[in-house]
């Protein structure tokens, strides 16, 4: 008997592993390695073509001092402005949404669509609508309030508000889920007390609602950072070269154009490993002040 389940057993873990095998040697082979290549090669000044040459900490020193890394870190820092305006608005919305009337669910739908659109495609439509000649806002401004648009795109005091833009409206619908979620999940019991209690409408929510929805708030926060930190897509396609007086440049497109641009890799691994070492932090800052205001039932 003993046997026949050391048999089975061994046939289990057999299976266990064969299952578990593709993602394990996926990650090794696709994540560390390359991981750790990026730290070798950081120490090195290599073009992909001729051979590394090692040196040292010369490319660390070196993105100290460029002023495009403190600029595209500047714009990156500016873009979390969103972050805040997304979260009064997906909440704003989730209220709205939280509602029992016909039809609700197709509104809910759509709100959440830009969440699942492409985002190349999606920025390609922005690139129209803020065209400065014939871009809808700019006709809309022009035709119902007699004003003239900006230069959106191509100024670069509208760059990064037109950027924040474009994230709130693609954003929105995917904290507006997390809201409702968390809307539907607060027992009716709270606001049932409050009301014997004589508590208003703006005391059930200050007092009620957004303390049991602090955690997901916490969610939000520190995704929407770690996102902006990393935001590149909409930045390729909407600022070429980072925009004009590369005003709307991040440090990921920043790292992109050393990489496969000026074929500076070493330069761009050193960047790259800056920018996680900062999102690291910034991260475990969160995480250690989430104590102070994160309410836990």
């Amino acid at each position: 008997m003993g046997m026949k389940l050391t048999g089975y057993r061994r046939k289990e873990l057999a299976w266990l592993y064969l299952f578990v095998a593709p993602p394990v040697l996926g990650f090794l082979i696709f994540g560390l390695t390359p991981m750790l290549f990026s730290v070798y090669i950081s120490f090195q000044r290599w073009d992909m073509i001729t051979s590394p040459t090692w040196v040292g900490l010369d490319n660390y020193v070196e993105l100290l001092k460029d002023e495009k890394v403190i600029k595209s870190l500047y714009n990156t820092v500016y873009l979390m402005i969103g972050i805040p305006l997304g979260m009064m608005l997906s909440l704003l919305l989730a209220i709205l949404m939280n509602r029992s009337i016909r039809g609700i669910s197709f509104l809910r739908t759509m709100y959440y669509l830009p969440v699942i659109s492409p985002i190349i495609a999606v920025s390609l439509l922005w690139q129209w609508i803020l065209n400065q000649d014939y871009g809808l806002l700019n006709q809309m401004l022009w035709n119902w309030f007699g004003i003239a648009g900006p230069n959106w795109l191509g100024d670069a005091a509208w760059v990064k508000p037109s950027l924040i833009l474009i994230g709130l409206w693609s954003g929105i619908g995917g904290n507006m889920v997390l809201y409702l979620a968390g809307l539907q999940s607060v027992s009716s019991t709270y606001y049932e007390a409050a009301e014997i209690d004589g508590a208003n409408g703006w005391q059930k929510f200050s007092r009620i609602t957004l303390p049991l929805l602090t955690p997901i708030h916490f969610f939000v926060v520190v995704m929407g950072v770690i996102g902006a930190f990393q935001s590149f897509s909409q930045i390729y396609v909407l600022a070429v070269d980072g925009g004009p007086e590369y005003s709307g440049a991040t440090v990921v497109y920043y790292i992109f154009q050393h990489a496969f641009k000026y074929f500076n890799m070493g330069f761009a691994s050193a960047v790259a490993w800056m920018l996680g070492l900062l999102i690291f932090f910034v991260t475990l800052i969160q995480f250690k002040l989430a104590n102070r205001w994160v309410y836990q039932d």
